[in-house]
């Protein structure tokens, strides 16, 4: 019979490509539906976002510039790997949110297809947004979807996985950069999937992560001058008018929070797509 010890995870934000510590060195329990305990995860700090929201701006320019092909072919890479760890999520996925396995079997396979059909739309959401306009002179005008910039996501709290997939990749397929504060109670699939984004060709600082207490860490990211727009899907309900007023105050784009947190089995659309993109109009004279 082996005496050998297994070796403990020690669970990290993911912060540019990397995975430091929380440099408050705050850690907060994980727990399962009924109380039993998962694991130890970084309690972020003001300062950590700080850091996230960084890594995130050095890391725009070349993801904006980047083609919408490539960006597809990187977000599908991110869809193989999580194929590749699926037995994984499926285990985080029931032990974080109670479900059996079965659900758990469900979720993961759809948060895998939500990505795919989020990377599938990076070279066609030009196509559908933008526009040939009609011109009384001799000139060609073009309106052309552009990316909002650094994004601020507050990931859905009930569902760990599919939820928190179904509003990173569309920030990240239309060439934003994200920093993502995770469920609270729920963050073990967050870390995880920072696992698969780390091996796979997403550059470091598109997808920040930050674990940690949802109300301790929003008003930081909805009033730092440096996040073009925010994503309130996570947001405590008593919080998101005093969000979306720190917002205001730097003249972010809000995307709001809604009453309920929305069946994210169901079918996407473009709107998310579409949240987080700026149109630019483009004259130009014509040949004789």
């Amino acid at each position: 019979m082996s005496d050998r010890l297994s070796v403990a995870k020690t669970y990290k934000l993911y912060i540019g490509g990397a995975f430091p510590r929380s440099e408050s060195g705050r850690s907060y329990p994980v727990r399962d539906n009924k109380g039993g305990f998962l694991a130890n995860a970084a309690q972020g700090s003001r300062k950590d976002v700080r850091e996230a929201v960084v890594a995130a701006r050095k890391a725009f320019g070349g993801w904006a510039r980047a083609t919408a092909y490539n960006r597809g072919q990187v977000l599908y890479r991110v869809a193989e790997l999580l194929e590749g760890r699926r037995e994984q999520f499926i285990a985080e996925t029931a032990a974080s949110e109670g479900v059996a396995t079965k659900k758990a079997q469900s979720t993961v396979d759809a948060a895998i297809d939500r990505w795919v059909w989020y990377a599938g739309w990076t070279d066609k959401i030009a196509t559908v947004l933008g526009a040939s306009n009609p011109v009384a002179g001799p000139y060609f005008s073009f309106s052309v979807p552009e990316p909002t910039g650094v994004v601020g996501v507050l990931a859905p709290q009930s569902s760990s996985l599919l939820g928190l997939v179904s509003v990173v990749a569309p920030v990240i397929a239309t060439g934003n950069t994200a920093v993502v504060i995770t469920s609270q109670e729920r963050p073990l699939p967050a870390i995880t999937l920072s696992e698969v984004l780390a091996t796979s060709d997403v550059p470091g600082g598109v997808v920040n992560i930050v674990t940690g207490r949802t109300a301790e860490l929003a008003p930081w990211l909805a009033s730092h001058a440096d996040v073009n727009a925010l994503d309130l899907a996570g947001a405590p309900e008593a919080m998101r008018a005093e969000l979306e007023g720190a917002a205001a105050e730097t003249v972010k784009r809000v995307l709001r929070a809604r009453a309920t947190e929305p069946d994210w089995t169901a079918q996407p659309d473009i709107s998310r797509l579409r949240a987080f993109v700026e149109t630019k109009t483009v004259w130009h004279p014509m040949g004789v």
